[in-house]
């Protein structure tokens, strides 16, 4: 998984045409690309990258710990985009844990189920906003990324999507099975499932699941590598660019550089302004 020398994690490597949403839920990785920026971020926090005509970057796993393990648990989906935005300017925004809303149900039984919402409304619930050339900053685009966390005995009901051809994924990461309806999702499975009507989801054991959902952008997609366009022919000017230009080269002294021993999170601009979460 990891191709750190000295320290695990990815060292410099470019994306083009699509983003990247990494939810870190235990652990600190260390961001730095092409731009000049740089952040360190975990521990519930989420980086949305919009790759856009090309970046760089590089994410790093701080061994802070020297004398215990330093378990690291993420997520990175892959979000595609549309052909008038893949050669957008390539930005980043941060979703810092204490910003990011969560739901808490309890059902008649006294049990719990709490819903992280990355990406989507529910109810009067909303989270920050996705980078502005995101598919996910279009309201018809139906964009959802929800992590759920349900207790032993708990439930919760689902939602339906906003729009009929909206395409929903469960992922079942921890716990034994998922009950939806009267059927049933094991352990470490994903299913896709309808979502033209709510769904109650109900767990006797406890589980935690990622819901991924959105409508269809509706284009050719072609993928190979880091790059992600609408066809052959852009894969390989991506590749062509790339070599030309290192997508504005590389500002750092070394391909996979972390940012101290300091355990704060951060996020530094390209101009050098910074900012923190507020805990």
């Amino acid at each position: 998984m990891y191709h750190g020398d000295v320290v695990p994690g990815f060292p410099q490597h470019p994306h083009r045409g699509f983003e990247t949403v990494t939810y870190v839920r235990q652990g600190l990785i260390d961001h730095s690309d092409s731009m000049g920026a740089a952040a360190r971020y975990g521990r519930g926090d989420v980086q949305w990258l919009t790759a856009g005509g090309g970046v760089v970057h590089a994410e790093m796993f701080p061994l802070l710990d020297q004398g215990a393990p330093n378990p690291a648990e993420l997520f990175q989906i892959w979000m595609n985009l549309p052909s008038v935005d893949k050669m957008a300017e390539p930005h980043f925004t941060m979703l810092w844990d204490d910003a990011i809303p969560r739901l808490r149900h309890v059902n008649a039984d006294g049990h719990l189920a709490e819903v992280t919402i990355v990406a989507g409304v529910i109810g009067d619930l909303e989270p920050p906003n996705p980078p502005p050339h995101s598919w996910a900053s279009r309201v018809d685009s139906d964009v959802a990324i929800w992590h759920i966390r349900i207790e032993p005995g708990g439930s919760w009901t689902l939602p339906a999507a906003r729009s009929g051809d909206t395409i929903r994924t469960l992922y079942v990461f921890e716990g034994e099975s998922l009950e939806i309806g009267d059927e049933h999702i094991g352990a470490r499975t994903g299913a896709s499932v309808r979502c033209d009507e709510p769904a109650l989801l109900r767990s006797a054991t406890g589980v935690e699941v990622l819901v991924l959902q959105g409508r269809p952008i509706g284009e050719p997609v072609a993928q190979y590598g880091p790059f992600v366009m609408n066809d052959r022919a852009g894969i390989e000017q991506a590749f062509s660019d790339y070599q030309r230009t290192g997508f504005g080269g590389w500002p750092w002294p070394v391909d996979g550089p972390v940012h101290g021993s300091d355990p704060h999170r951060f996020a530094r601009r390209p101009d050098g302004t910074e900012e923190r979460p507020a805990v």
